[in-house]
């Protein structure tokens, strides 16, 4: 039997392509969902708060039962959010600073 951790493995890493040809590439989703929250709540929610409340809603829900699917999710997002700040930390930074202004995003 296949341990959690390596379901989790090829989850986030075997799986990936077919899950964006489904689905579409999760960090871009999760960006979106980051702009959508950002509106609906009127203050800025980034992708990285995103995945954190993923993780959170999987914590929540381990209170009431422990199914192994809430299990292989919460690894899975905290792989892929741990992927995710691998990949901003490993981008070139810019010299430009953000303007304060509220910027309008498009999805």
């Amino acid at each position: 039997m296949e341990t959690i951790l390596l379901q989790a493995n090829s989850i986030v890493y075997d799986r990936a392509e077919e899950k964006i040809r489904e689905y579409g590439p999760f960090d871009e989703s999760l960006k979106k969902v980051s702009i959508i929250a950002s509106e609906l709540c009127n203050k800025e929610i980034t992708t990285e708060d995103v995945y954190k409340v993923l993780i959170s809603l999987k914590l929540s829900r381990m209170s009431y039962n422990h199914k192994h699917d809430t299990y292989l999710d919460m690894i899975s997002y905290i792989a892929a959010l741990y992927n995710f700040k691998n990949k901003k930390n490993e981008q070139p930074k810019t010299n430009s600073k953000k303007s304060s202004k509220r910027v309008k995003r498009k999805l």
